[in-house]
Formats: structure tokens, C-alpha cells, sequence
């Protein structure tokens, strides 16, 4: 398909102009003079048919044809400094940037960190931690780490870790059995999805077999790793992710007694489809194998 576009040198002078409410001040960025970003401005246009710009004292402001094309132009030239940055920045120093919750992050992720440097010290890993599901088409993140059932459509998905839920604690609490739990305070998290079946207390003692308590203590966090840090302070008995609190159970810093557990969802590592880096394939590996517990060392 033939596009009808105006020159380049006129959509980037007329984009940063834009931005900047200045003619003076879009020159200086581009390097050229005030007359030539007029000049490329005008062209434009003269190409459309359309006025773009109002010429005021000092300053030029958008009219309704420019307030309308700028942010079309923005977004464009945002995308493709973000792509280009991707690109190029596998020239220097190889660097991968994954992005996860912001709990998986603080209690899966950054405690494998020294682990992964000592097998791969030439790579960079930029962690980005937000609950907010980023674009991998768009954005500069190379690996998603995602949780529940999707659909990830367009991308390379490979289930990386189960989850399961149960009651942790502090040993320093007085709870020798699940029927102890009726009567201690509860710690629970907001879940920021809308996924169905979320582990719940409902859940987890209808599993064990007991009639959940109406009156029980309660505190309630926003993030689950507060939770979590929670009950290690010895606040409560919090119901949570058994594979984001590995490491304090290894360490005796809580316990998970009762041998009831309910299913959460699937972590999933996500990709670009036909994503051929060799240090993105590097760290995806990597991932999956301190996923089924056999770190490479």
C-alpha cells in the first residue's frame, strides 16, 4: 500500500514544535534555526491543507487540526525510540528487563538476583515491578511474568510456576492445629485482579474441613508482601503464597503446620513471539529452572 505522507523533516519539526508551544526552542532540539522550523511547519501545512498551529507574541499554540494530529505523531515517535532503544542497546552491554508483580518481584525475583549474576556476569537485569500489565509489543520489557489463565495472545507463553495457598505464622504463636486458627488473627492482602476463585480463608478452611469464624481478628494490606511481612512480625496468621514465602519457611521464620493447602493459578513467562536474543533466551532459562528448583550453578 502507497502512503500519501508528508516529509519526515516536516512531521519532526512540527512534533516538537508541538511539545514545546516554541518554534525557538523545537530548533534548538533538531539543530536547525527558528526560520526552518517555520519553514518545515508551513510545508506541512501546505501538504494537508490544514492549519496546525496559531502564530501568537512568543509562543505558537495548536489548533483543533493540530491538537488532533500531535498526539498521533507523539505516540508514534515514543514507540519507535523505545523499539530503537531495545534494539541498539543489545550492541553494548547485554541487559534484560523482566517485569512482574510487584510481591513476586520483592520475594521471588530479587533474592535470585546474586544467583543469577554468578551465571551470567556479562548480562544486566532490570527488574520492573508494577501490577499493571505491561505491552511487550510496545514496550522495552523483554519478559513478563504473569498470573492466572491468560489468554497471552501473540506472545510465547511457557507456564513457569504452580501456585498454592496456606496458612503461615510466626512459631512464636501459640497454634498447634487448625481449630486454633479460629480464634487468632487473620492476615489478608487485596487482590488487585479480577480473577475468579482467588484463595480465600472461605476456601482454605471449607479444605480443612472447618466453619470459618464470623468474629475472628482481622488485618487486611494492600500488597501481599506486607502480609507476609506481616506475619513473620508475629501479627497473625496470614494465607498466602507458599512459593513467595520459601525462603522464611526455610528459615524457620514461619511455619506452615497443617498440611492443607488450596491451588492459586499459574505463573507464566512470557516472551515476544520469535524473540531470537541470545541473552533474553539466557535469562528465560534461567527463570524456568529456579522455577522446578534446580538453579543452575
Amino acid at each position: 500500500m502507497h502512503r500519501r505522507l508528508p516529509p519526515l523533516s516536516a512531521i519532526r519539526a512540527f512534533e516538537a514544535a508541538a511539545r514545546h508551544g516554541s518554534f525557538k526552542q523545537a530548533a534548538q532540539e533538531l539543530g536547525v534555526t527558528p526560520t526552518a522550523i517555520s519553514h518545515q511547519v508551513r510545508a506541512l501545512e501546505a501538504h494537508t491543507g490544514l492549519q496546525l498551529f496559531e502564530r501568537r507574541t512568543r509562543k505558537v499554540v495548536l489548533t483543533e487540526a493540530g491538537e488532533q494530529l500531535y498526539p498521533v505523531l507523539r505516540e508514534g515517535f515514543d514507540s519507535l525510540a523505545a523499539v530503537l532503544e531495545r534494539l541498539t542497546r543489545r550492541r553494548r552491554r547485554a541487559q534484560v528487563t523482566i517485569s512482574a508483580t510487584i510481591a513476586f518481584t520483592a520475594r521471588w525475583l530479587i533474592p535470585r538476583v546474586a544467583a543469577f549474576r554468578a551465571v551470567h556476569p556479562t548480562v544486566d537485569l532490570q527488574l520492573q515491578a508494577t501490577d499493571d500489565v505491561v505491552d511487550l509489543t510496545t514496550s522495552d520489557v523483554d519478559i513478563a511474568i504473569r498470573y492466572g489463565d491468560g489468554p497471552y495472545p501473540d506472545l510465547d507463553v511457557t507456564p513457569l510456576l504452580a501456585d498454592r495457598f496456606a496458612p503461615v505464622f510466626n512459631p512464636i504463636m501459640a497454634v498447634t492445629f487448625p481449630a486454633d486458627l479460629l480464634d487468632r488473627p487473620r492476615i489478608e492482602f487485596q487482590w488487585r485482579s479480577r480473577l475468579a476463585n482467588i484463595p480465600t480463608w472461605s476456601r482454605w478452611f471449607a479444605a480443612a474441613g472447618l466453619a470459618e469464624p464470623e468474629e475472628a481478628p482481622l488485618l487486611r494490606f494492600s500488597d501481599e508482601s506486607h502480609a507476609i511481612q506481616a506475619a513473620v512480625a508475629g501479627q497473625g496468621v496470614a494465607l498466602v503464597s507458599l512459593a513467595l514465602v520459601k525462603g522464611e519457611l526455610e528459615a524457620g521464620q514461619l511455619v506452615a503446620p497443617f498440611g492443607v493447602s488450596i491451588p492459586g493459578y499459574q505463573h507464566h513467562l512470557l516472551r515476544r513471539r520469535g524473540e531470537v536474543d541470545a541473552s533474553v533466551t539466557a535469562v528465560s532459562r534461567w527463570l524456568l529452572s529456579e522455577a522446578a528448583g534446580r538453579p543452575v550453578r
